[in-house]
């Protein structure tokens, strides 16, 4: 009989997020496939969790795929996480969903954390319909990617760096204006969770007086 793959999500920040069948599972499995084995194992130590650790990432997924698939062939339970939050939410993993749809390997996935859900309710915009964007392109695309943001009607939610917030929000007021309000959210779920909300002039005056620190979350507003 052929195992199974789980997709576990792991906390965003708070390490008392994590759900009490996420813990089960993570325990139960025969290997836990993880971005950094070194971040995964503070969680795995922290829920004294015992399971073998794989690195699984952009850099070695094509290597190692076909080994992992056929450990489910024969019957293994593999748990996929990432660093932080749902698997596949920008991060590793579809390669391996799709070589399990092809070999018939079920899958199941955990619901749980995810950064971009608590800052969307905390922007306090519309939200009967919104869209994902993930990171803009670092370089070629980057233009392109901001400017279609204005011809978007729904709220719009994407990920950014520290690095690269305060440089986003210059491009975004250059390329489209401050109309649109904004909602940024960082260190969701962790002791120096913050939201500030503007427009994209308020929000650059914002970080350049207090320097971005943590991983980002902007939120555009609908039209």
């Amino acid at each position: 009989m052929k195992g199974k793959l789980f997709i576990v999500p792991t906390p965003v920040g708070n390490l008392s997020d994590m759900t009490f069948r996420a813990i089960e599972m993570l325990k139960n499995a025969d290997r836990i496939l993880c971005e950094d084995t070194r971040q995964s194992k503070k969680l795995c130590d922290h829920f004294q969790i015992n399971t073998p650790l794989s690195p699984f990432h952009k850099m070695n997924e094509y290597k190692v795929l076909d080994h992992y698939i056929n450990e489910l062939i024969s019957g293994k339970m593999i748990c996929l996480i990432s660093d932080a939050g749902t698997p596949l939410i920008s991060d590793p993993g579809n390669l391996l969903i799709d070589k399990c749809i092809e070999n018939e390997i079920k899958i199941e996935t955990l619901p749980g954390a995810t950064a971009f859900v608590p800052a969307l309710v905390n922007s306090g915009f519309d939200l009967s319909q919104f869209v994902f964007l993930g990171f803009p392109p670092h370089k070629k695309g980057r233009q392109t990617f901001i400017k279609n943001i204005s011809n978007e009607n729904r709220t719009i939610v994407i990920y950014e760096s520290p690095y690269r917030v305060v440089k986003f929000l210059e491009e975004y007021k250059e390329w489209i204006g401050d109309e649109r309000l904004l909602s940024i959210s960082r260190e969701i779920s962790k002791k120096f969770e913050e939201t500030k909300r503007g427009n994209a002039s308020d929000l650059i005056e914002h970080f350049k007086k207090t320097p971005p620190k943590g991983e980002f979350v902007v939120v555009i507003a609908s039209k």
